[in-house]
C-alpha cells in the first residue's frame, strides 16, 4: 500500500488499525513475518466501509480467527488481516428456542461455554477446538464424524465490494473443510440449529470428546492442529505413520510422536521449517502409498 492508501484507511477504519504487526504472535504455530496491517473491526457498518475501499483499490484482505488452523511465511503477508471484536463478536438467541446467533468473530470456548450453560446441544464435538465462529465455519471444522456445516442455517457475509448478504442452508455448499464461498466474502455472523437439552447432559459430552483430545493429540508444543486432509476412507496419520515419519524433524519442527498428522513447532521453529517439513512428508506419503495428501492448514503470505 502506498502513503495515500493508508491514510485513507486509517480515516475510514478508525481505532484498531496497527502496521507491520509480527504474525508470530497472533498463530498458534507462534511463527510468520509481519503482516502489512492489521485491524480490529468492531461494527458492520464500518467493516463494510474498509472492504469496500479495499476492493476498489484491490488490496488484498483476510479475516483472522484465532489464527489456529494457519501458517504464515516467514516474508508475511502483504495487505490487511481483519480481526472481528464488538459486535461481531457476540452470541444471541435466535427467534426460536433452537436457533444461535453467533457473530464470526465468537471464539469457540466462549460459545461452548454459552452452550453448556444455556443446555443447547449439537456441537459438543468442537470442545477443545481452538479457533473462532467464522473461521470453524469457512473450514466446515469437524471432529469425531461431525462438520459444523451440518448444524449451520444461516450465515450473513460482508463480500468483496462491502456488501452484507444473507443466505440460507440451501444455499450454501460444504464439502470436507471448506465451505464453498467467493474470494473476499467475510462471514460475519452465523446462526446454527441447535437442540435443547440440560447443561448437565451437555456437559458431560463436551467431557468426552475433550478426554478423547487429551488423549489422541498432542500437547505442549505449538501447533496448527491437522496438518493434511484425512483422504476418502483413510487417514493422513496412519499414512504418514507408515511411511515411516513420526519423529522426523527439520529444524526446529517435528512431527508429532503422538499422532502423526501433527507437525509441531519445538521451539525453534520457522515457517520455511514447517513448510520443509509438509513437503517430505507429502512425497514420502506418495511414494510409499500413492496418495496424494492435500494439506488442512492454510498458508498464506509471501513466499521467499
Amino acid at each position: 500500500m502506498d502513503r495515500h492508501q493508508k491514510t485513507t484507511l486509517e480515516r475510514l477504519a478508525g481505532k484498531g488499525i496497527r502496521f507491520h504487526y509480527p504474525m508470530h504472535q497472533l498463530t498458534t504455530y507462534q511463527v510468520g513475518g509481519p503482516v502489512e496491517v492489521l485491524w480490529e473491526a468492531r461494527d458492520l457498518m464500518t467493516l463494510k466501509e474498509v472492504i469496500r475501499f479495499l476492493s476498489a483499490e484491490s488490496i488484498p484482505y483476510g479475516v483472522l480467527g484465532k489464527g489456529s488452523n494457519l501458517l504464515v511465511t516467514d516474508n508475511g503477508i502483504d495487505g490487511v488481516m481483519i480481526l472481528l471484536k464488538g459486535s461481531l463478536a457476540t452470541i444471541n438467541q435466535g427467534p426460536e428456542d433452537s436457533l444461535v446467533w453467533a457473530g464470526g468473530g465468537v471464539h469457540l470456548t466462549d460459545l461452548m461455554k454459552w452452550c453448556r450453560q444455556k443446555g443447547m446441544s449439537g456441537l459438543e464435538f468442537m470442545a477443545g477446538i481452538p479457533g473462532t465462529v467464522g473461521g470453524a465455519v469457512v473450514m466446515n471444522a469437524g471432529a469425531f464424524g461431525q462438520e459444523v456445516g451440518e448444524k449451520v442455517k444461516t450465515i450473513q457475509f460482508v463480500v468483496s465490494g462491502g456488501t452484507a448478504v444473507l443466505m440460507n442452508r440451501s444455499d450454501l455448499e460444504f464439502s470436507y473443510r471448506r465451505l464453498h464461498v467467493h474470494k473476499g466474502s467475510a462471514v460475519v455472523n452465523a446462526c446454527f440449529q441447535l437442540s435443547r437439552s440440560t447443561p448437565d447432559k451437555v456437559a458431560e459430552k463436551m467431557g468426552d470428546f475433550l478426554r478423547t483430545r487429551k488423549e489422541t493429540q498432542p500437547h505442549g508444543a505449538p501447533s496448527a492442529g491437522s496438518v493434511f486432509k484425512n483422504p476418502p476412507g483413510d487417514h493422513a496419520g496412519r499414512l504418514i505413520d507408515q511411511a515411516g515419519l513420526k519423529g522426523r524433524k527439520i529444524g526446529g519442527a517435528m512431527v508429532s510422536e503422538k499422532h502423526a498428522n501433527y507437525i509441531l513447532n519445538m521451539g525453534s521453529a520457522t515457517a520455511r521449517d514447517i513448510l520443509s517439513l509438509m513437503e517430505l512428508v507429502h512425497f514420502e506419503v506418495k511414494r510409499t502409498s500413492g496418495i496424494n495428501l492435500e494439506p488442512e492448514i492454510k498458508i498464506v503470505g509471501k513466499q521467499p
